[in-house]
């Protein structure tokens, strides 16, 4: 047990620079893009999908809620919506890099997400039509939460702590599967191998919580899920916003169709993935 804690701390260790300057660049892109990203994909009109594919897949971890907000005031359309949650990468880029992943597959994970999303929202867009109901609503206003006014250093430094905390006890999970001959247990739990794995991925993607795509980068990383129940559950990971979405969203069915489309487009596309790789 004493080796597993040591090798855990020294591998989460060894992360801790490299995690630190990727949170420091996404902040600093975050604050120089926020506002223009905003209004960028406000005037998108009916290229909201595409734009918001492209700028989704950007790791900014507030930008899938500041959609949800323009969603639920009926600014962009349901399929740009669904677009940008896709390609949402949250905690996926950073932790990738700092494991020295290669970058081959880090650029085809991000380019496969962007595509899905684009494509994805098109379509939606083309069969549903998006309401004009607006609401007075503004994220950022009713929790309070200064987010224009952090010192990038400060959130940085926090941000990377707290995934830091996040890896640690992953990684400390899973050694200790690994080492107790737990690994074919919890491949069995998540069905690897198999094209299913990708309906157990996308439900963690869900969970509302930046931990979700840390848990699922790790499991690709160790080798347990596949790839395509990796991009399955990334693509259903949009870190907190489905639950904003929820709490801010007047019309309940309307959330349960937009969780239910996200849901079954990783599933789908995870399968799809998987039985590429097969052939």
């Amino acid at each position: 047990m004493l080796d597993i804690i040591l090798d855990t701390l020294l591998d989460t260790l060894k992360l801790i620079p490299f995690l630190f300057v990727a949170f420091l660049i996404i902040e600093l892109i975050e604050h120089k893009l926020s506002d223009k990203n905003k209004n960028i994909i406000k005037k998108s009109g009916k290229y909201g999908p595409v734009i918001g594919g492209l700028l989704g897949a950007i790791p900014q971890c507030g930008f899938s809620v500041m959609a949800t907000n323009l969603y639920v005031t009926r600014i962009i359309s349901i399929g740009t919506l669904v677009s940008i949650y896709l390609s949402c990468s949250d905690e996926m880029l950073p932790i990738l890099i700092s494991e020295n992943a290669p970058y081959n597959i880090i650029i085809s994970i991000i380019l496969i997400k962007i595509s899905i999303g684009i494509i994805s929202g098109i379509i939606i867009d083309l069969i549903y039509r998006n309401n004009k109901n607006k609401f007075d609503y503004d994220i950022c206003d009713h929790e309070h939460c200064h987010c224009d006014k952090e010192n990038i250093f400060k959130s940085s430094l926090i941000h990377t702590l707290k995934i830091s905390l996040f890896i640690l006890i992953i990684n400390f999970i899973l050694n200790s599967l690994f080492h107790y001959g737990g690994e074919e247990l919890l491949s069995n739990i998540l069905l690897k191998n198999s094209i299913l794995s990708s309906f157990m991925t996308c439900i963690i993607g869900l969970i509302p919580n930046c931990g979700a795509s840390v848990l699922i980068t790790e499991l690709y990383i160790n080798n347990v899920i596949t790839l395509g129940a990796t991009i399955a559950g990334l693509l259903s990971g949009s870190g907190v916003a489905i639950l904003v979405l929820f709490r801010t969203n007047n019309n309940i069915k309307d959330s349960l169709k937009i969780l239910l489309l996200v849901y079954g487009i990783g599933v789908i596309s995870g399968i799809i993935i998987d039985l590429i790789m097969m052939l």
